[in-house]
C-alpha cells in the first residue's frame, strides 16, 4: 500500500519523528564510540593491559559456548519435538528455565555447587580425597555461558524444525530408509540455516556477557574484554578511560559485525524449506524409551534443581562454611538482604526502569513496525536496519556509548542514562513482535478505511496499529522481563542511588557477603521460574479452550 509518504502530511511527521528517535537513541551512541575510540591512540596502553589475551579469551569462550549451545539445542529439538519421550512437555519447560534466570545469578548458584567449598566438591572430597572440578577459570566460563544460552538456541532451532514439512521424511521412509535415517538425511541438513543463526545470536550475546566472566573468570585471572572494560572504568588506572574503553568497544563491535556477516554469507549457501504440509510423525524410542527418558529427566533436573538447592543452602545459613543442619538454618540472611537499603533502592530502580523501557519500546516499536511494514517509502529499509542494529551490538558497546553521550547531555550518573541504554538495546524486541501480525493483515482493510475518507495516519491507526497492539504488549512484557534482570549495561552506567537489582546482587558478591547475595539470587531465580510456570499455565489453558 502506498500512502505517498513523500508528501508533507501527518505520515511524514510521524516518519520524521521516528527518525529523530532512532538517530538519537541508536546512531548517536554508536557514533560516539567509534569517533572517540578512533580519535585517540591507546593501542600501547591496551597491549600493555593484555587486550590480546582478553580478546582471545572472549572469542574462545563466546565461540565454544555458542557451538556447544547449538549442539545441545539441536539434540533437544530432535528428542523433545520429534520423539515419543515421556513427559516431554514438562521437561521442555524445565530445560528452558535457565532462560529466565540471569546468568550472574546462575554463576552464583553454581559456585555454591562446584566452587572450592561447594556442595558437590565437598562431598567428592570427603569420598575421594579431592574436589571433582573447580568451576573458576575459562572452562567454567564456557560451561556457564553454554548453560545459559542453549535455551535461546533451542527456541530458534525448534521453530525451524516445526516448519520443515513432514513429507520429506515420509518420502525417505517410502524409499526404504529407517525413521532415524530419514531424520538424519532429510531433516538435519535443513536445520543448518537455523543452527547458524542460533550460533551467531548466542555468540554475540556471550561475547559481551559480564556477570559470568566477572564472577567465574576473574578469580582465576581469566580476563575477557567485558571485564577489562569494567576494570578500566572502575579503577581509574588509565588516563582518558572513556577513550580507552571506546577502543575496546570498537573491537567488540567489529567482532559482532563479523559474526553477523559470516551468518549472512553461510545462510545464503544453505537450503531452507518453509511449507505448510503434513506434520512429521513422532519417532518411537522403543525399548530405549525408559532409559532415554530417565537420562533426559536426570540432566534436566540437574541443571535446574541443583543450582536452586545450592542457592537455598547458602541463603538459609548465617555465614559461609557453616554446616547445613536443621539447627543452623535461619531466615536472617534473606530478611537482611531484602530489607537492606541498597536492595530496596535496587528493586525500585529495576522495576521503574523495566516498566519505563517496556512502555517506550512498546510505543516506539509498534510505530516503527507499522510504518516499515504497512507503508512504502524509500527510507523504510534504512529505518528498519537502524532499529534492528542493536541486536548485533554487544551490550558493553551500548553502555560505553551512553557513558560518552551522558557526559555531554547531563544524563551522566542518573537513572535516565540507564533507561536510554535499555531502550536502545531492547527496541528491536517489540519491532520483531509486531511484524508477524502486521504482515498477515491484508492491505485491503486500510484501503477501505482510506476510501471512507480516513487520512493515511488515521487508516494506519484504526487498522494496523490496533491489530498489532496485543503483539506490542507481548513484546513490551519481554522487554520488561529482560531489563529487570540486566547487569552488563547497568554495572557500567550505575552511580550512587541508581543501582539496579542486578548490580546490588553483584556488589554483595564482590564484597564477600555471599549469603546475602545468594538470598537475593534465590528470590530472583524463584520469581523467574514462577513466571515460566505462569506462562506455561496460560498457554495450556489457551490450547484447551
Amino acid at each position: 500500500m502506498d500512502f505517498h509518504s513523500h508528501r508533507p502530511n501527518g505520515l511524514s511527521v510521524v516518519r520524521l519523528t521516528l527518525w529523530v528517535i532512532v538517530v538519537a537513541v541508536i546512531v548517536v551512541p554508536i557514533g560516539a564510540v567509534v569517533s572517540i575510540g578512533l580519535g585517540g591512540n591507546h593501542v600501547r596502553v591496551l597491549l600493555d593491559a593484555g587486550i590480546v589475551d582478553a580478546a582471545v579469551n572472549s572469542a574462545v569462550s563466546a565461540g565454544v559456548s555458542a557451538a556447544l549451545a547449538v549442539v545441545i539445542a539441536v539434540a533437544m529439538a530432535l528428542v523433545l519435538d520429534r520423539t515419543d519421550l515421556p513427559g516431554r512437555n514438562i521437561v521442555r519447560l524445565i530445560l528452558l528455565s535457565p532462560l529466565l534466570i540471569p546468568p550472574f545469578v546462575g554463576a552464583i548458584a553454581w559456585t555454591g555447587l562446584l566452587g572450592p567449598s561447594g556442595m558437590i566438591n565437598k562431598f567428592w572430597a570427603e569420598q575421594f580425597g579431592g574436589p571433582l572440578w573447580n568451576i573458576y577459570g575459562g572452562d567454567g566460563v564456557i560451561f556457564l555461558l553454554t548453560l545459559h544460552s542453549y535455551p535461546l538456541a533451542y527456541l530458534i532451532v525448534a521453530a525451524a524444525l516445526r516448519r520443515i514439512p513432514g513429507d520429506l521424511e515420509q518420502a525417505a521412509r517410502v524409499a526404504g530408509a529407517s525413521p532415524w535415517r530419514a531424520l538424519r538425511d532429510a531433516t538435519l541438513p535443513l536445520l543448518r540455516t537455523a543452527a547458524i543463526a542460533a550460533f551467531t545470536l548466542t555468540a554475540v550475546s556471550n561475547l559481551a556477557d559480564f556477570g559470568i566472566p566477572a564472577l567465574i573468570g576473574l578469580p582465576d585471572r581469566y580476563v575477557t574484554l567485558s571485564t577489562m572494560v569494567y576494570r578500566f572504568i572502575q579503577s581509574g588506572t588509565v588516563a582518558k578511560p572513556l577513550e580507552v574503553v571506546s577502543t575496546i568497544g570498537i573491537v567488540l563491535l567489529v567482532l559482532a559485525v563479523a559474526a553477523v556477516a559470516v551468518d549472512r554469507v553461510l545462510g545464503r549457501r544453505n537450503t531452507y524449506i518453509d511449507a505448510a504440509t503434513t506434520v512429521s510423525a513422532r519417532l518411537p524410542l522403543g525399548r530405549s524409551r525408559a532409559a532415554v527418558g530417565f537420562l533426559v529427566w536426570t540432566l534436566a533436573l540437574a541443571v535446574t534443581l541443583l543450582p536452586i538447592l545450592a542457592l537455598a543452602s547458602q541463603a538459609l545459613l548465617p555465614a559461609p562454611g557453616i554446616a547445613f543442619t536443621w539447627e543452623n538454618l535461619t531466615l536472617d540472611s534473606i530478611v537482611a538482604a531484602v530489607t537492606a537499603p541498597g536492595t530496596l533502592v535496587g528493586i525500585q530502580n529495576s522495576v521503574m526502569l523495566a516498566v519505563g523501557a517496556a512502555v517506550i519500546c512498546g510505543v516506539v516499536g509498534l510505530a516503527l513496525g507499522v510504518l516499515t511494514t504497512r507503508t512504502r517509502a524509500r527510507d523504510n529499509v534504512g529505518l528498519d536496519v537502524v532499529a534492528m542494529l542493536p541486536q548485533a551490538i554487544p551490550g558493553l558497546v551500548i553502555a560505553v556509548g551512553w557513558l560518552i553521550v551522558g557526559r555531554y547531555t547531563g544524563l551522566f550518573d542518573t537513572r535516565w542514562v540507564i533507561l536510554c541504554a535499555y531502550v536502545m538495546a531492547f527496541l528491536a524486541i517489540v519491532v520483531q513482535a509486531v511484524r508477524a501480525p502486521l504482515k498477515a493483515t491484508p492491505s485491503a482493510l486500510e484501503e477501505v478505511a482510506r476510501s471512507s475518507g480516513a487520512s493515511p495516519v488515521r487508516a494506519l491507526y484504526d487498522v494496523s496499529w490496533k491489530l498489532a497492539v496485543p503483539a506490542a504488549i507481548t513484546g513490551g512484557v519481554l522487554v520488561a522481563l529482560t531489563a529487570v534482570r540486566e547487569l552488563t549495561m547497568s554495572v557500567l552506567l550505575v552511580a550512587p542511588g541508581t543501582q539496579t537489582l542486578g548490580v546490588s546482587i553483584f556488589n554483595l558478591q564482590q564484597a564477600g557477603d555471599y549469603n546475602a547475595a545468594a538470598a537475593l539470587s534465590l528470590i530472583v531465580a524463584l520469581v523467574g521460574i514462577a513466571g515460566l510456570g505462569l506462562v506455561a499455565g496460560v498457554t495450556d489453558r489457551k490450547k484447551r479452550s
